[in-house]
């Protein structure tokens, strides 16, 4: 506020009332991913915004926008998470050891060995979204024999 910039004060007033709008639901706000998550949907938010600003010709709001998108990307640069390396060694070391067990290979079984207690991925700051993306991409497909 003393320094005067209006775009900050604004996204950081946003963040303090979904957080505390979060908190009278059935999920509140308890983790660093949870606020991740909620900078990422503002972010979404506001580029939607952005887009209907510059279709609408208001290029003022839309740079106000703009300004505040860019200020929520600070913010969630400061939220550490588990690298994309480390999650792809993880998911790679799930999927073999499944087809060593001779079990199922798919999305479900992959995403559950890993975020069940004592996986590779329990209690680390890994978002599942980006998780289940890499795992995606690393299950070997089998054509369909039909």
């Amino acid at each position: 506020m003393r320094a005067k910039d209006k775009t900050r004060l604004n996204v950081l007033r946003a963040i303090i009332s979904e957080t505390s709008n979060a908190a009278k639901t059935s999920s509140p706000i308890h983790s660093d991913l949870q606020l991740l998550s909620l900078i990422r949907k503002r972010s979404a938010s506001l580029k939607e915004a952005g887009r209907e600003f510059a279709e609408a010709n208001r290029d003022d709001l839309k740079e106000n926008v703009h300004a505040e998108i860019l200020v929520l990307g600070e913010y969630a640069e400061k939220v550490a998470t588990t690298s994309i390396e480390e999650i792809q060694s993880a998911v790679s070391q799930a999927i073999s050891k499944l087809q060593e067990d001779g079990g199922r290979v798919d999305m479900g079984a992959v995403l559950k060995s890993l975020f069940a207690p004592g996986g590779a991925l329990d209690g680390k700051p890994a978002e599942r979204g980006q998780v289940a993306k890499i795992a995606k991409q690393s299950i070997p497909h089998r054509p369909n024999l039909i």
